[in-house]
């Protein structure tokens, strides 16, 4: 789980750089789902580990209020992650730097929609918090609140009857679809939410159900391989730009199916395609993820890594949006967007600066000012026995094996 959505982490920063050519190779490009699939369906299967037992041990009421302080902690960080970038922005555009310094005239902050901001901030402030204003580019932590408050919602429901819980999942999803459930984006305009949650909501709840075990392993047969195999081959002459723009009929039958794999209402299509590719990299992975290991030390080394920065998703994610945005500026500033070398190391820098972040957070989280200091000296005096006189020495428990 950890080591595909450290994939996401790394696929979801590359399509937030602006004007950057790699979003033409990743997964999106080949079929209906992409890393957002990852990123949600993985979340609900960490929420299902971190949430899951509170509920069985301390009760519905401690379960919810964890819940509440969760969404509290995600709320803030989507608040704060919109005026670092927002302001950021637009300081450097009314400056009038990156004109003088470099010759830049593109508008960054219009790219992002976000003028309204500072020209309407009589509605865009109260928007902004009560997230009636979601603007494209920070949509994904707001439906990550919505979809975190449903949870107690279905163990409430669980408690009582686990089919239950599928047919209410399966109902807000039709629900969103048929047009009955959504959000509004933005007060000026009809616009909804780009992920509407209702409908996301039906993959994160589906990660969440394999590790709660209200949905058993898929079996592995040669017939499901096979299937999955066909499902991504016959999605691609729609998917893959190159195919459905050059071939009119590819073209004509992608339009005709679009409410099937539009993004907004996690079109049915979107949901099958990500299961084929999601069981495939389930048996490519192993069981407990026993093949991404023992395949040599470098191998091993760069699973580690992206493990850790699965394992640190939210605070990766956050700083990849900003960390984006940066790294396209800084590109056209000394290079342009145009050559390939600039393009490259956008990318690869950022992929450094995002695995630093989630190193950086681990080792906060650690909370090494709680451990106990190291012993600088060794005891000396008449404490220090001869050999023979001491007695025999414990051997140490895993716990303090590890630590050592």
């Amino acid at each position: 789980m950890d080591f595909y959505r450290g994939i996401g982490m790394f696929i979801i920063y590359i399509a937030h750089v602006p004007w950057n050519w790699w979003t033409l190779w990743i997964p999106a490009r080949f079929g209906f789902s992409d890393a957002t699939e990852i990123f949600v369906f993985c979340s609900g299967m960490a929420s299902a580990l971190a949430f899951g037992k509170v509920f069985e041990t301390h009760g519905w009421g401690i379960g919810a209020a964890r819940i509440v302080h969760r969404m509290w902690q995600v709320y803030w960080a989507h608040i704060g992650q919109f005026f670092v970038i927002a302001v950021s922005l637009v300081a450097l555009h009314e400056s009038g730097f990156l004109e003088t310094c470099c010759g830049l005239t593109e508008d960054y902050v219009g790219s992002l929609n976000l003028w309204h901001l500072f020209d309407n901030s009589k509605v865009t402030l109260p928007g902004l918090f009560s997230l009636t204003w979601v603007p494209n580019y920070f949509d994904i932590l707001p439906m990550y609140i919505v979809i975190l408050g449903l949870i107690p919602v279905i163990m409430f429901i669980a408690s009582y009857s686990v089919p239950a819980t599928f047919a209410f999942s399966i109902g807000l999803w039709l629900m969103a679809n048929l047009g009955f459930l959504s959000l509004p984006a933005e007060p000026w305009s009809d616009r909804p939410w780009f992920f509407n949650p209702f409908a996301w909501q039906l993959v994160f709840f589906t990660g969440f159900a394999f590790m709660r075990g209200w949905l058993p392993a898929p079996p592995v047969n040669r017939t499901l391989v096979t299937l999955a195999i066909v499902i991504l081959l016959v999605t691609l002459p729609f998917a893959y730009f190159r195919i459905h723009l050059n071939v009119q009929w590819a073209d004509d039958i992608r339009n005709s199916i679009e409410p099937f794999w539009r993004k907004t209402e996690f079109g049915l299509f979107r949901y099958i395609h990500f299961l084929a590719l999601a069981y495939l990299a389930w048996l490519a992975a192993g069981e407990n993820g026993r093949r991404l290991y023992g395949h040599g030390r470098k191998w091993g080394t760069f699973v580690r890594v992206v493990q850790k920065v699965g394992q640190q998703s939210l605070a990766v994610f956050m700083a990849s949006l900003v960390i984006a945005q940066a790294a396209g500026i800084l590109r056209d500033m000394v290079w342009g967007r145009g050559e390939w070398v600039p393009q490259i190391l956008s990318n690869v820098l950022g992929f450094a600066a995002l695995i630093a972040v989630a190193y950086t957070v681990s080792w906060f989280k650690s909370q090494p000012w709680r451990k106990p200091p190291a012993k600088l000296h060794k005891p000396e005096g008449p404490d220090k026995a001869a050999p023979e006189n001491r007695e025999p020495a414990k051997e140490p428990s895993r716990r303090q094996a590890e630590t050592v």
